[in-house]
């Protein structure tokens, strides 16, 4: 026999149309900017079911402000962002993945940095959900993907209050802010799976998180050398450390399959990307000058000082994704260097 639901506590509003629904949840400030799907207790029971969880569960805290991340209220944004019921332990994961300490969520969701949550999702869900990780993988055409990220935007809204002009501080922010969440190509790639490397058992599913900035995509289709492909990858980190920030932390690659081929070809894992990146992604404070920003160079360290874009070569992440035509990659910087760190949070199915 089937356990009842308890009954949810959230308020009942009773209104005639889905015109109506959005421009009442827009004027209450409810939404991203963009239409929501009209909840029903119907929905978000459908979605607890499919979590395995109770209205009342606690699914974290918020650690700066004590903020707990109830299971009905997470599931009545997952239904305004368009997600099915059988997205929500994907959210549920991400959600229990950003309260962790090391991801920050606080600060990374309150700066003037304005970083989003880039979101990989590994494992057989990714093809259970029908989860995009090829053709255009950064953008539009994913319903899983598109939904997924943009339920957890809500639940900073509506539930954390982070609204721009409010505790979300961004100067500008990224549109990576609506949703940012992408399925790792585990059936085209012979590398291991990203959350795998982070410890997950094969075969498990399981999400990482990371709070970003907006990425940059780099092209490279004049060799057929891993050092020379990588070599861009790593340029295009140092330009960051140049115009945005110098300090090491978490940053993603994501390599589409034309790159990824001619890399796996030269007999390159994972880790071996892990290790030229770490070597070459460095930078002197000098080459500062080059950008505008000569007055620092001077200042203590000395113009000889190196940085390097990551700790240590594990702080790379490395994601197979995205289409089959074109030498195309892209980097996806960190918010402030090691402020906040990438969780990784198995899925509970």
């Amino acid at each position: 026999m089937t356990q009842a639901t308890p009954p949810l506590q959230s308020t009942i509003y009773e209104l005639d149309d889905v015109l109506e629904v959005n421009e009442f949840f827009q004027d209450k400030g409810w939404t991203d900017g963009l239409p929501i799907v009209p909840t029903t207790t119907e929905h978000v029971a459908a979605c607890l079911e499919a979590s395995g969880l109770s209205p009342g569960d606690v699914i974290g805290v918020e650690r700066v402000r004590q903020r707990p991340l109830i299971a009905e209220k997470v599931a009545v944004n997952t239904v305004m962002a368009g997600c099915r019921p059988e997205y929500m332990p994907v959210v549920v994961a991400i959600l229990r993945a950003m309260v962790q300490e090391p991801f920050n969520m606080h600060g990374s969701t309150a700066s003037t940095g304005g970083s989003a949550q880039f979101i990989v999702v590994n494992g057989p869900i990714r093809t259970a959900l029908g989860m995009n990780a090829t053709h255009n993988v950064l953008a539009n055409g994913s319903r899983a993907n598109a939904t997924i990220g943009r339920a957890v935007r809500l639940v900073l809204i509506n539930m954390l209050g982070v609204i721009p002009g409010q505790l979300d501080r961004s100067t500008l922010g990224h549109p990576g802010k609506y949703t940012f969440c992408i399925a790792e190509d585990e059936e085209d790639s012979p590398w291991a799976p990203l959350a795998q490397l982070r410890g997950v058992p094969p075969g498990m599913s399981a999400v990482t998180v990371f709070a970003c900035e907006a990425p940059r995509q780099l092209m490279n289709e004049w060799t057929h050398d891993p050092e020379e492909i990588l070599a861009t990858f790593a340029a295009e980190m140092r330009h960051n450390m140049l115009t945005y920030s110098v300090w090491s932390g978490n940053y993603a690659v994501v390599i589409p399959k034309q790159l990824r081929d001619l890399i796996v070809a030269a007999g390159w894992q994972k880790q071996d990307i892990q290790e030229f990146i770490f070597r070459h992604a460095r930078l002197l404070r000098r080459e500062w000058a080059t950008v505008g920003k000569a007055n620092i160079v001077d200042r203590s360290g000395g113009p000889n000082q190196e940085f390097t874009a990551l700790k240590e070569p594990a702080d790379l992440l490395v994601v197979a994704a995205g289409g089959p035509a074109g030498g195309f990659g892209a980097i996806i910087p960190p918010w402030l260097g090691s402020k906040a760190k990438a969780v990784t949070q198995v899925i509970d199915e």
